[in-house]
This record gives structure tokens, sequence and C-alpha cells, in this order.
């Protein structure tokens, strides 16, 4: 920083990381790719008479680091002025102070190679030789441990390391006729004592096995129960419409509607960033900007839009927060079986295969599979249905929400029940 601020810089921020990750991937009790990597790297950020670069290299010798950094302030010049490219305020910075978020497991490096193999194969083992109709069964293990570093020259300085750990299993079957149902589980987490180790193939494999004989139902309005490994799929393009860049550029179905109502008074949502042991958890965005609890819908009215310093400039507004960090949705009462139960006729969405929704008005058109609901009972599983409507209406519709979050998301959405939402099958 220092160097780049005495041969013509005006400010910069400089980010350091240095990691270590490993993977080992199975299929069939067959070990079929492993990797193990550590990597140090350093990305700077310029801001050099009235222009903006940025720039990143792994290879942190002094000597070489003094000619990137030139070679970089040299490049910069020649990109077009744009002064909404700014460091934040000083006021904004996160000062330090807060409580260890614990994100870092202290047994990670303690954790020996032939254990996370024997994690991946015992997976495995879940599936194989399960049941008959099995075509190909395959698990993985994933682990990362980072360090991370930021300073900026106007007086930002800190810190986080973290890790993280992860396990799955997938299941691939024979059905009727050319039908090759597959499915998936996994748990991910931040401490390796806490991983959920056993019951993750046999779930794959289940979940796999409930999808024989799919096929479509009749097209209509139907209650819509969504699991919570699928939830977020649907609270996203909401999120997305938050965005600065999304409101910079007028391209967003939530521009200027702070203070309203608009999702129906069943839903508050809250950004909560200091949660311990949690996923997402920090203190400070990319930026170096302190986080805070907050909401983001309040019964229902839009409270915040997730504005960065450059769109901020922009736009000539303040600032808030780049992203969001934990996000939770108030809960029921009930968990997947209970929604499932309270609805006579309805779909139950266990997954989405493909789509898009509409970042200007908020349309949207996925695929889905799951199951019939009859009589609070999942029966028939369906696939090759969609559901089309419009963001706003459907979170509207919203009737429940379950008291299911996954706990390793960041995003802890439970399971959802919905009214009225649009099936197109028969």
């Amino acid at each position: 920083m220092d160097f780049a601020l005495k041969n013509g810089c005006q400010a910069a921020r400089i980010n350091l990381y240095s990691g270590t990750n490993s993977a080992f991937e199975i299929r069939d009790m067959k070990i079929d790719r492993l990797t193990q990597a550590s990597e140090s790297r350093l990305m700077i950020q310029l801001f050099t008479d009235g222009r903006y670069g940025s720039f990143s290299t792994n290879r942190l010798d002094r000597e070489e680091l003094e000619k990137f950094i030139k070679s970089g302030i040299e490049s910069t010049r020649y990109l077009a002025e744009d002064t909404a490219r700014t460091l934040p305020d000083t006021s904004l910075y996160y000062k330090g102070g807060g409580a260890d978020l614990q994100l870092l497991d202290p047994r990670f490096d303690a954790i020996l190679p032939d254990d996370k193999v024997a994690l991946a194969m015992h997976v495995c083992n879940e599936i194989m030789g399960k049941d008959s109709r099995l075509i190909s069964a395959s698990s993985s293990y994933g682990d990362e441990k980072g360090d991370h570093y930021m300073i900026a020259s106007n007086g930002f300085e800190g810190e986080t390391s973290m890790s993280s750990y992860s396990l799955t299993g997938s299941a691939s079957i024979k059905g009727e006729g050319e039908a090759r149902p597959e499915s998936y589980w996994y748990d991910s987490s931040i401490y390796y004592e806490t991983l959920v180790k056993d019951g993750i193939g046999t779930k794959a494999l289940e979940r796999a096995l409930r999808k024989l004989g799919q096929k479509k139902t009749a097209s209509g309005k139907y209650r819509m129960v969504v699991d919570n490994l699928n939830s977020s799929r649907l609270l996203s393009p909401l999120i997305s419409a938050l965005s600065g860049s999304a409101i910079q550029q007028r391209n967003s179905f939530l521009l200027d509607k702070l203070d309203q109502n608009v999702i129906g008074e069943a839903i508050s949502l809250t950004d909560e960033p200091h949660l311990i042991q949690s996923p997402g958890a920090r203190y400070f965005d990319s930026e170096g900007i302190a986080t805070k609890r907050h909401a983001v819908f309040e019964n229902g009215v839009l409270k915040t839009y997730f504005i960065d310093i450059y769109n901020a400039n922009k736009l000539g507004i303040a600032p808030t927060i780049s992203s969001p960090s934990i996000l939770t949705i108030q809960m029921g009462n009930k968990d997947i079986d209970g929604l499932v139960a309270s609805v006579d006729k309805g779909i139950l969405v266990t997954g989405f295969n493909g789509g898009n929704s509409n970042s200007s008005t908020g349309d949207f058109s996925y695929g889905v599979e799951g199951f019939l609901i009859e009589n609070g009972k999942p029966t028939q599983p369906v696939s090759e249905m969609n559901i089309t409507g419009n963001m706003l209406t459907l979170w509207n519709h919203l009737i429940e929400t379950g008291n299911d979050p996954r706990k390793s998301s960041n995003w802890k959405i439970p399971s959802l029940l919905f009214d009225d939402v649009d099936f197109s099958g028969l």
C-alpha cells in the first residue's frame, strides 16, 4: 500500500488471502479424483488520477510485487476517468472490538487425509448394494481453511479466518423405460465435529427412489410447499432486485419501493451478520464497511437496498452494505411434514429444473419436480412441470413458513407454503 501511494496513487486497498483446501471424490467405492492445494494471492485496487484499476497476482516476491504495482498504476492511467470509484468514508468502517465469531475450526490441520477419504467412502457405501436398480453411487468430501487480510489507505484494517467442511452423496437408479432418476443429499459445517457424517448416502438414495414413476399432473392453481433445500431459490430474485447495480441501472422490479408493503404482511426478513459459528457471519463487508443487524423486509415492507460505495456515488445517495450476510426469516411452528399435512391438494416441490426470473418485472418461469399432495400426504411423484407467475404476487401468497432452515446455509430459509400458484403440466 505504501509503495503504491509513493508511486502515483491517491488511494489504494489491498486484499491478501492465504488458504488450503482438499477434495476427495468417490465413484462406486473407488477414488475417482482427489485434489489438495495451498495458495496465496494478493489483489490491489488502485485509485489513480480519478481512475480505478483492480489487479491480482499470486507472485508475492517483494521485487516482483513492486514491478507489478508500478505496471498496474501505469495501466490504470489509460482507463477512462470514473469519479464514482472511491474508498468509503472512514466513518463507515468497522473499527474492531467485536466478539470472536468462531468461524475457524482449531482442529483443521489435525484431520488426516485417510480420515477424509474414509468419510467419503462411508457415504458411498451407504448407497452401494442397497437396491438392485442402482446404476451408480458417488460421494465427495471437501474442506477449506482461509485467512483474509484487508487494508485501505484511508484507515481501514481488518482480518478474518474461517474453515468449512462438506460431505455429499448422490445416487442414480434405473427407472421405467429410459428414465434415470437421480438425487443427492449433503451437509456442510464450519467445524469437523458438527459435520453430519452418517445418513448422507442413505438420504440421497431414498430421494432418488422416491422419484420412480414421475409424471406430469393436471395443470391448474395449487397450493405449493417448497422444501428447505430449494426455498432460497425463490428468495434469490428478491435479493438480486435489491442490489445496488440493479437499482442504479433501473433494472429492478423493486425500484422506488422503499417503505412500501410489497410482499405481504406475513414476511419479515432480517440480515443478521453477527451470529456466532454461522456461515456468512462477518463484521465488515468487502469494502470494510461495518455490518449490523437490520431489517430487509419488515411485515412485508421493504426497509433497505444493498448499496455499495460505487453505486451509492452514482446514485448520489448514502451507501448501506454491499450484500447481505446471514438472512433469516420469521419461522412458523411446523416442519416440512407439518406443512404438507396441512394441504388437502397441492404440490410439494423438491427440485427446480432450469427457468428464470425477469429482473425488471419479476415475472418468472421455473421447471419443477416433486410430489402431488393429496389429503395431507405426498403421493404421485411429478416432473416436467412448470410454475409461472410474478415474484411479488407469489410472495404475497405466502401462507406459512416452516421451522426447519438448514443451519449450514447463510440463507436460513425454512420450507415455505404458498397459495394459488400456477402449475402447467397435462
